[in-house]
């Protein structure tokens, strides 16, 4: 796999989601769950033990408010990556211990190796621009977040 250009590459057209309603971690996956099973195909409680399996070796919240949890699953043709604002913040153990709103969940196939990786890198060094979060927290749709992500390049942070 090509490293990606632009969160477009890793997002499908239903994997932005505005609003989801949940009080904590654990419900927050659940939810996330739910809706990559749907998408992808998938068993919902695959999908959540292998995020919840990730979880429970450290937090995926890594700080200013964003969590990207992450894992590999069995069935996947590629890497696939789903953004979610979350309706109000929920406690996900965070390295700065401030709430998450902004999820970035990415799963891959099982034998993606490196792809993986490179993925993962390039959503954390993008994410770290605290403007652009600020616009990915103000958008006032899918369709205006959608745009937003879709030009943020990961190359130069890949």
């Amino acid at each position: 796999m090509n490293k990606p250009a632009s969160f477009c590459d890793l997002l499908g057209s239903r994997s932005v989601l505005i609003g989801v309603d949940a009080t904590d971690k654990k419900q927050t996956i659940q939810a996330l769950a739910q809706h990559v099973a749907a998408q992808l195909g998938l068993e919902e409680h695959v999908v959540f033990d292998v995020l919840w399996e990730r979880e429970k070796l450290g937090t995926t919240g890594v700080g200013q408010g964003i969590a990207i949890p992450h894992g590999r699953v069995a069935g996947l043709e590629k890497v696939c990556g789903f953004f979610v604002r979350l309706k109000t913040p929920v406690d996900f153990d965070s390295v700065d211990q401030r709430p998450v709103d902004l999820v970035f969940l990415l799963l891959a196939p099982e034998s993606a190796g490196a792809d993986h990786l490179h993925a993962l890198a390039a959503v954390s060094r993008v994410l770290r621009d605290e403007n652009l979060c600020e616009k990915f927290r103000m958008a006032q749709n899918v369709e205006v977040l959608m745009t937003l992500l879709c030009k943020t390049s990961t190359a130069e942070a890949a």
